[in-house]
């Protein structure tokens, strides 16, 4: 299982230090919002992922088939949409979290295969994490 550490940095109001099997970046907001636009927003890294999943996956499905896939772009927006008459709501007051992704490829491909690469977008593993809501349990621990 994956582990990441995730430790504040002193002197910053929302600056984080992202730590990963021996690889390391910062996590920040932007000055208008009291950061100090240090790095990438936490929905910048989650929107990162997920695109980043969705080209690593199409791209390997379509060399394992041999469809003529030359690149995979990805674009993704994230927007909180209030619903008035929701019926799909699972939180109160309406609020549907909604990612916009939009998959540009470049090749030779038949309608079929871009119909097949659309469908296999949704099997990348982090588009399957997103959409099982998944639990999350939390412990704190208190150091001297």
């Amino acid at each position: 299982m994956p582990k990441v550490i995730v430790q504040s940095l002193a002197d910053y109001t929302y600056a984080q230090l992202l730590t990963t099997n021996g690889r390391a970046m910062v996590a920040d907001e932007p000055a208008e919002d009291g950061g100090a636009d240090l790095g990438p927003t936490p929905y910048d890294l989650l929107l990162w992922a997920l695109g980043a999943c969705t080209a690593m996956t199409l791209q390997l499905y379509a060399r394992r088939k041999k469809y003529p896939l030359a690149e995979v772009a990805v674009e993704i927006e994230h927007e909180r949409a209030h619903e008035k008459d929701c019926e799909e709501c699972e939180t109160e007051g309406g609020m549907i979290e909604r990612l916009h992704r939009r998959i540009v490829v470049r090749g030779d491909l038949t309608d079929a295969q871009r119909d097949d690469l659309l469908r296999i977008a949704a099997r990348c593993p982090v588009h399957k994490t997103l959409a099982a809501v998944p639990k999350i349990f939390d412990t704190i621990e208190v150091v001297a």
